[in-house]
């Protein structure tokens, strides 16, 4: 079984969100050091049930087009393999297949009802 393992918040203003989560929520949220803007979100204790995520900025303006939501990202063997099995059953891979530098190599799709996700292929080598 593939597992949800990390969620996203895509945000115009990634800091703005970033201060809004601590805020309400305490958790905490830490500017990644990699070659994009990407906070990363701690929401609870490591031996607690839960998982973390990260705020990234959000792609396009709010227009009907661009992402307005926690995205959740699936832990997959092969990007390549599952996007091409959510589009065997009638979703589609909305944002191809990219590098997260060092971490892997992670696509958004849809769902057959419209709903976006993630899947990530672990590979620190990717860039």
């Amino acid at each position: 079984m593939n597992r949800v393992v990390h969620f996203e918040i895509h945000a115009e203003d990634p800091r703005r969100a970033a201060e809004f989560y601590r805020a309400v929520f305490d958790w905490q949220c830490d500017k990644w050091e990699g070659p994009v803007e990407y906070w990363l979100v701690t929401t609870g204790k490591e031996s607690e049930p839960g998982i973390n995520g990260g705020i990234v900025k959000r792609r396009g303006t709010i227009d009907g087009t661009a992402v307005v939501a926690f995205v959740c990202t699936v832990d997959v063997a092969s990007v390549d393999d599952a996007v091409r099995k959510v589009e065997h059953n009638g979703g589609q891979n909305v944002v191809p297949k990219m590098p997260v530098p060092g971490v892997g190599w992670l696509a958004y799709c849809k769902d057959s009802e419209g709903n976006i996700f993630g899947v990530m292929q672990n590979d620190p080598s990717a860039r």
